[in-house]
């Protein structure tokens, strides 16, 4: 599972004052995928960290947590500017994708009903995966779901479901910070899934360091 996890460099809804040192001091870690928000950082230390993760070989993706298309496509721009690979989030715009698609870059946009901060996930299983397809047909990469903030149902079900019918690639994010949710995660198998928060509050070794949580998730993933 370790070429399944997006590591977030992000505490509270928001990039952390030190991402670019704690990238930097993880970076030799066997992860391919790293990532980070559009808040809580200026634009020029976005580019140097972003570029920081090209030059290590990683593969980056940028957060976007908005819901008008305004500033869903202020998060796209900053996705094309600082040079990431990926554009996670954000509802679905059809300026959005075409800009996106435009700059070569990967779009993954919020699947059903998104709202309020911290984010919930609204809707059925068969709305979102009618809209997952309409994406599919329109040539978007994937999707990203905030499954464990699924408020109308059983997280685990409308998860595990959603993964198996997506017709593209399925992003996992927020609220993963258990060892019993990363086995449940293995059984629904999606594409990739995202970690951020539970790193820093110490979910995995309690009063370690943010690179000794990660380590512990690093060892676990490899025996999975």
């Amino acid at each position: 599972m370790l070429d399944k996890i997006i590591i977030m460099l992000t505490h509270n809804d928001k990039t952390v004052p030190n991402a670019i040192e704690l990238f930097e001091e993880n970076s030799d870690l066997p992860i391919q995928y790293w990532g980070f928000k559009d808040v809580g950082m200026e634009r020029d230390k976005m580019k140097l960290l972003c570029t920081k993760m090209r030059d290590a070989g990683k593969t980056s993706f940028l957060e976007v947590v908005s819901y008008t298309e305004e500033e869903c496509m202020r998060g796209a721009e900053i996705a094309v500017d600082c040079g990431f690979d990926y554009l996670l989030g954000t509802l679905y715009y059809d300026s959005v994708a075409h800009y996106i698609k435009e700059h070569n870059l990967k779009y993954c946009p919020f699947a059903g009903k998104v709202s309020g901060s911290p984010s919930i996930l609204e809707g059925t299983l068969e709305e979102m995966l009618a809209q997952e397809a309409d994406f599919a047909d329109k040539g978007v990469f994937g999707t990203d779901i905030l499954g464990y903030r699924y408020i109308d149902g059983d997280p685990n079900v409308l998860s595990a479901e959603y993964i198996k019918y997506a017709k593209r690639p399925v992003v996992l994010a927020g609220s993963i910070g258990s060892v019993e949710r990363i086995m449940l995660v293995k059984e629904m198998n999606p594409w990739t899934f995202t970690m951020g928060s539970a790193l820093f509050t110490e979910n995995f070794v309690n009063g370690g360091s943010f690179r000794e949580n990660l380590m512990f998730i690093v060892d676990l993933l490899k025996t999975l």
